[in-house]
């Protein structure tokens, strides 16, 4: 038997995963890292810290298979997208990292529409500028920390960064490059004509490889730090998304995901660019060579439960702690007891601005409709609730404006270890939600990439139809399905009414800094 890694470089920490040839996963491990927000709409972190994480959750996977590392045949490398690491001419970093989630960039933004030219911008890379992009960010540098932007000699993105630290070598892939804001998404090649005229250095930007293509291997140094052989190939891998959907077999039309992570994603494949003209779905190369795919981002779909937990779950974390238990397996259980529709409480996720469908980063949570005799029972399943809604925005848009087939959805991510949440999706969706044999996601679907690379398979396709199981189904109760019809409407119309109020408590809290 041969083996495979797969690593995700997360939000909340690194996973790593050691996979068989036949695609059964034989151990993991994650190391946790922070995330600093210092002012509001800010959100950053030290590569350092991501590279601390890898080499420690590599170290234990492989420990934990028991198997002489050498018996592993490739890597694969995932990560958060869009985050930018710059690096001066000697390979230092210059700065924490301006991560995916991070939301100050908005007036770069604004410049690059301008500078481009709105149709123009969408023609060339088929999405608007956002925040969450890396050449806004880029951009952020520049106008505001100059010094330190006249010393940077190379830009990566997060994974890409640790596959530096791995190979030596500036590269990256497809899929993540598609979220830059320069990247010709049709082409699958950087559009240096938009690099140009926002006057960024060619040079700045690694090459760009197929996602199951081979970009380097091991060097010694990186060997020595990790435990494993010199020269181990690593293939390019993925964005989080890209690569997680390959871990779901998203590989042919009409089979889509819903991920809940840190942020939620629904994820469809397609067999040529599809392009939402408004821009609140993102198209972009898939990890499958000559794809792509249409996906709708909620910033904060597990970050939601995850704020309730860090403020408000102690108990939940004592009691997993001393039994352990999971927190987040204890709040579900919670959720369990209350009613669907929580008696009209309802939660909007916008704890980090929103990408899809609203393009705001300044648009904030809200738990709305409180009575007396709400309960936190009733708050955690309004927060999973509100989730789903939003995720079905996408989704909606996708089905009904694009004309993308949605025969089966596929969940994945933390999210899809709740089976409360994966019937609240199915109700909501009003569509089958299916579970996988496993929930691993980005780890694993670089693990199969990884899998291509070394020759095992000859196309993605080939890796996912031998690996990927499906392991239960849930179809909508139709009384909580309707119920939720009723809700949906409700929840569509509170970003609306509070727009102005979101932009007006923004520059409230800009003043005080």
């Amino acid at each position: 038997m041969a083996f495979l890694l797969g690593v995700d470089v997360g939000t909340t920490g690194a996973r790593a995963l050691v996979v068989s040839d036949k695609g059964q996963v034989i151990s993991g491990a994650t190391a946790e890292y922070p995330l600093y927000t210092p002012k509001p709409q800010w959100a950053e972190q030290e590569p350092e810290d991501w590279w601390r994480g890898v080499v420690k959750a590599i170290r234990q996977a492989v420990g934990q298979a028991g198997i002489d590392s050498r018996e592993i045949l490739a890597m694969g490398l995932s990560g958060q997208m869009h985050g930018v690491v710059l690096l001066d001419g000697e390979n230092r970093v210059l700065r924490r990292s301006i991560i995916w989630c991070d939301q100050r960039s908005q007036p770069q933004c604004d410049w690059i529409t301008e500078r481009i030219g709105a149709q123009k911008l969408i023609e060339r890379t088929l999405n608007p500028a956002l925040t969450g992009f890396s050449a806004p960010k880029l951009l952020w540098i520049r106008d505001n920390e100059p010094e330190l932007f006249g010393r940077a000699r190379h830009f990566l993105l997060p994974k890409d960064y640790i596959r530096f630290l791995l190979t030596g070598e500036y590269a990256t892939e497809v899929s993540d490059a598609s979220g830059t804001s320069l990247f010709d998404v049709r082409a699958r090649q950087w559009a240096w004509d938009v690099v140009d005229a926002l006057g960024l250095e060619r040079s700045l930007l690694p090459r760009v490889h197929e996602s199951p293509e081979i970009t380097g291997r091991l060097t010694p140094a990186a060997a020595a730090e990790t435990g494993l052989p010199a020269g181990l190939p690593v293939v390019g891998g993925g964005g989080d998304q890209a690569a997680g959907a390959v871990g779901n077999g998203i590989v042919r039309t009409g089979i889509v995901s819903s991920t809940i992570g840190t942020s939620g994603v629904v994820f469809a494949f397609t067999d040529e660019p599809k392009l939402d003209p408004r821009g609140r779905l993102q198209t972009f190369c898939h990890a499958v060579p000559g794809k792509w795919h249409v996906m709708g981002v909620t910033q904060g779909a597990g970050l939601s439960l995850r704020w309730f937990r860090d403020n408000f779950g102690a108990p939940e974390l004592a009691v997993g702690q001393a039994a352990g238990i999971d927190p987040y397996e204890l709040l579900s259980r919670e959720a369990e007891l209350a009613p669907p529709g929580c008696e009209g409480l309802l939660w909007l996720p916008y704890l980090m601005g929103e990408r899809a469908p609203v393009l705001d980063p300044e648009a904030r949570g809200v738990l709305l409709g409180i009575y007396a005799r709400h309960d936190r029972r009733m708050v955690i399943r309004a927060i999973m609730e509100g989730v789903a809604f939003s995720l079905r925005d996408s989704l909606e848009i996708m089905r009904g404006e694009l004309g993308i087939p949605v025969h089966q959805v596929r969940a994945s991510g933390g999210g899809a270890r709740s089976p409360l949440w994966c019937q609240i999706q199915a109700d909501v969706f009003r569509n089958e939600v299916v579970i996988l044999h496993v929930t691993e996601g980005p780890a694993y679907g670089v693990a199969l990439l990884a899998a291509v690379g070394a020759g095992l398979y000859s196309s993605v396709e080939e890796a996912c139809e031998a690996t990927i199981r499906i392991t239960g189904r849930m179809l909508p109760i139709e009384a909580n399905a309707a119920l939720y019809e009723r809700y949906y409407r409700v929840y569509r119309s509170i970003y609306p009414a509070l727009k102005e109020q979101f932009h007006e408590l923004a520059r409230l809290a800009r003043s005080e800094f």
